[in-house]
């Protein structure tokens, strides 16, 4: 793989694609999830706009068994038919199972797989290096590090610079507790000429200030001109116009979110899952132990995205 290229592609709007599932069983319905990508598609996104997570967080990729994470993949991965690339989950606690993920995401056909530090136990800087170390020996892809502090070790800005020796790494999903040291622009300002730095930290105009060239974006997934729009304006170096619709447009959405983890259920995905149905796509809850949301905050939602100027949302 020519790595210098997979940054280039990893560039953009980095979207997750939620897994769906059919009701009443819960079974992986490849064809709704399928739908996901060809809206996208469909609506704006291209390989200069964006990337495909198949199989992340908000994919519930915790609550699948390995062939259906693969079967997914595949689903994604066919569904995009090379015009946007596309990334696999390949988080596990397990490193025979990460190499296992990397060679058959490889096979796929995904040009990236995204590795996190193994959860439960708290793992050293060395076990994590080595972890990732058996990833690149294990296939030809490129690997996303993504720095998920709040269920295992956080990466630290010395253990990013060692991992740059791995060239298999392009790229860096980057977030971390806010502190007075500002970990984050020095991350981002240091490393951004040798990884693509993908902000999840919701910070977009002033990480792209600092060199990072692709966003986190969950509204992608209701709206995809949102972030098209996004992209266009970091091209132009319109920071205010930046700020001001992730205030706007993106903050009700996340107060939604935040509101629905603290009074009712956990996990991810299911938030959008409920946008994407207000907008006729086909839809799911997200798998046990994460509640169904729907019919408790679909009218909440409903409002928040017509407040917010969403195109599209069907009527109550």
């Amino acid at each position: 793989m020519d790595f210098n290229r997979a940054r280039t592609r990893l560039e953009g709007c980095y979207i997750t694609i939620p897994t769906m599932f059919r009701d009443p069983d819960l079974e992986v319905d490849l064809e709704a999830t399928a739908a996901a990508v060809r809206f996208l598609i469909d609506r704006g996104i291209d390989a200069e706009t964006g990337t495909l997570l198949a199989g992340g967080a908000a994919g519930d990729f915790s609550t699948m068994t390995f062939d259906e994470r693969m079967a997914v993949a595949e689903a994604v991965i066919a569904a995009a038919d090379g015009r946007v690339p596309v990334a696999m989950g390949a988080q596990t606690t397990s490193t025979r199972e990460l190499r296992r993920l990397a060679k058959a995401a490889e096979r796929a056909g995904a040009e990236f797989i995204q590795v996190s530090c193994p959860f439960y136990f708290q793992h050293t800087e060395q076990d994590f290096y080595e972890y990732v170390a058996e990833a690149a020996d294990a296939a030809d892809i490129g690997i996303i590090l993504y720095n998920t502090f709040w269920t295992s070790a956080a990466v630290s800005f010395s253990l990013v610079e060692r991992l740059t020796a791995i060239p298999n790494l392009v790229g860096l999903k980057w977030a971390c507790p806010r502190t007075d040291a500002m970990e984050f622009e020095d991350v981002v300002a240091t490393f951004a000429p040798r990884l693509t730095i993908i902000d999840n930290h919701l910070m977009f105009a002033q990480s792209a200030m600092l060199g990072a060239t692709a966003f986190e974006v969950h509204l992608c997934n209701y709206w995809p001109e949102w972030g098209t729009r996004l992209i266009r304006n970091v091209k132009a170096g319109k920071w205010q116009d930046i700020q001001l619709a992730l205030v706007r447009e993106a903050m009700p959405f996340y107060k939604l979110w935040v509101e629905i983890e603290k009074t009712y259920t956990s996990g991810d995905g299911y938030l959008d899952k409920l946008c994407m149905e207000l907008v006729g796509l086909p839809s799911s809850r997200c798998r046990p132990p994460t509640r169904d949301i729907r019919e408790g905050y679909r009218e909440r939602c409903r409002q928040m995205m017509i407040a917010t100027g969403v195109p599209g949302v069907l009527p109550g």
